[in-house]
């Protein structure tokens, strides 16, 4: 379905499209209902994404790889991640969410197939690449459709919502990979998980489609969508984020935080397994728990900037507020490498990751406080090519602190300060929370 900005000269129910339709009548909620779709899209992401770390020992074991071997198929993804980001953003923005979501999913699910048929580490890498650069357009497009279907006061829940499918995704990896792989061997474990994506498309297709031409959302469900004001329609070039430093902010605090995220989805299984003698059969319940707490931690951080704002806060002191109460819980996350018990290690990390899916959501949100929606796709693109570059650089770090000191001491402080870092740099460079004002040639 065309997803180009209506002309004003078309109608909807003898209504012109330039304005926004009359509120009467019931508010209706469809805009959940696209909400769910997101946060099935980023389960199935974090799935197929999840799938490596969990068999981890398993291909150590099996395929001979050092720390540092994995460590460099993980660099591949992330560097993957972080061209495709580059890109994903602005494709996102051209062909239009519904398009452009439906080409990346199909990309990324093909390529999680892919892991089954390898056996080298130079295999396994190219896999990876190839994965990093489908998922790379995950965000993008989930960060897009929320700014397309939702209010301002309600896009910080939305995207705490659909960035709880991280934890869920992750959840259902480690409940279902183990035993595929013990009934059925390692390579079914990326068959069946990368299968899952395209049956996503069956509901993605005939669901989606712009709110203004959506025979499902009610006028009175379209003026509220469209109760901001209006958005100007000039067009964004990636180049032209270059200039702003509200991007650059965003990117800082991408790239300072993101890799943090990552170390949990790529090392934590095998912090647990090293550490306590977890196994393939084990694993499951502490991953639970982690990404449980992670997936409450999402929802709750948005939920909370949200109500600030509407209880009369504006968004600059609601977000940076919830901000800083994520950055705070994260820090005991220093000790956890010497928790000394497998439950209290899990309670710390399932804190810190609880806490980095608050902070992610009230982040991606300020996105949409900043920038009109035609450039939210670029600049969240942006922003997570640079996440990506930080997740390369933990990756090749990580694994040769592990392969030298064997201790994750050094690693989790570093994951237990950054945030307050980030904070402090993306207040130097946004004071204020204010939307870019942009003329007819790009300028601001």
């Amino acid at each position: 379905m065309d997803q180009r900005p209506p002309e004003s000269g078309r109608v909807r129910e003898g209504r012109d499209l330039a304005d926004p339709p009359p509120a009467t009548g019931p508010l209706g909620r469809y805009r959940w209902t696209i909400c769910a779709l997101l946060f099935l899209a980023t389960t199935v992401n974090y799935i197929d994404r999840q799938v490596l770390s969990i068999l981890k020992p398993t291909l150590q074991q099996s395929l001979g790889w050092s720390e540092i071997n994995y460590g460099d198929i993980v660099f591949y993804f992330q560097l993957a991640y972080a061209i495709g980001l580059l890109a994903a953003g602005r494709i996102i923005d051209v062909l239009g969410t519904k398009i452009g979501y439906s080409l990346v999913l199909v990309v990324w699910s093909l390529a999680a197939m892919a892991h089954a048929g390898v056996r080298t580490v130079t295999g396994f890498a190219t896999a990876r690449f190839m994965l990093g650069l489908g998922e790379s357009g995950n965000f993008p497009a989930a960060i897009k459709s929320v700014a397309e279907w939702f209010p301002r006061k309600e896009r910080a829940l939305a995207t705490g919502i659909f960035n709880s499918g991280t934890n869920i995704g992750i959840i259902v990896a480690s409940l279902a990979v183990p035993p595929l792989t013990l009934a059925f061997g390692w390579q079914a474990a990326f068959i069946a998980t990368g299968a899952v994506g395209l049956l996503w498309l069956a509901l993605w297709i005939p669901m989606y489609a712009m709110p203004d031409r959506h025979p499902r959302v009610s006028a009175s469900e379209l003026a509220y969508i469209q109760s901001d004001p209006a958005d100007p329609v000039t067009p964004l070039p990636v180049r032209a984020i270059l200039g702003y430093r509200q991007a650059w902010a965003f990117a800082v605090a991408k790239f300072m935080t993101d890799p943090i995220w990552w170390l949990y989805l790529f090392w934590v299984p095998d912090f647990l397994f090293r550490t306590y003698n977890i196994n393939l059969k084990t694993v499951g319940l502490p991953l639970m728990v982690i990404y449980t707490a992670a997936s409450v931690g999402s929802i709750a951080g948005g939920w909370l900037s949200g109500s600030l704002i509407k209880r009369g806060w504006n968004p600059n002191a609601a977000r940076k507020t919830a901000m800083l109460i994520c950055a705070t819980s994260v820090l005991p996350m220093v000790f956890a490498s010497g928790a000394g018990s497998l439950w209290l290690a899990v309670g710390l990390i399932s804190l810190a990751a609880a806490a980095h899916q608050g902070w992610s959501a009230n982040l991606f949100t300020t996105t949409s406080d900043l920038f009109p929606r035609n450039a939210v796709g670029s600049v969240v693109g942006f922003g997570g090519m640079a996440g990506a570059v930080g997740g390369m650089l933990i990756a090749k770090i990580t694994g040769y602190l592990l392969e030298v000191t064997h201790s994750y001491l050094v690693v989790f402080i570093i994951a237990g300060t950054i945030y307050l870092v980030a904070l402090g740099i993306f207040h130097l460079l946004v004071p204020r929370l204010e939307p870019v004002k942009i003329d007819d040639e790009g300028n601001w």
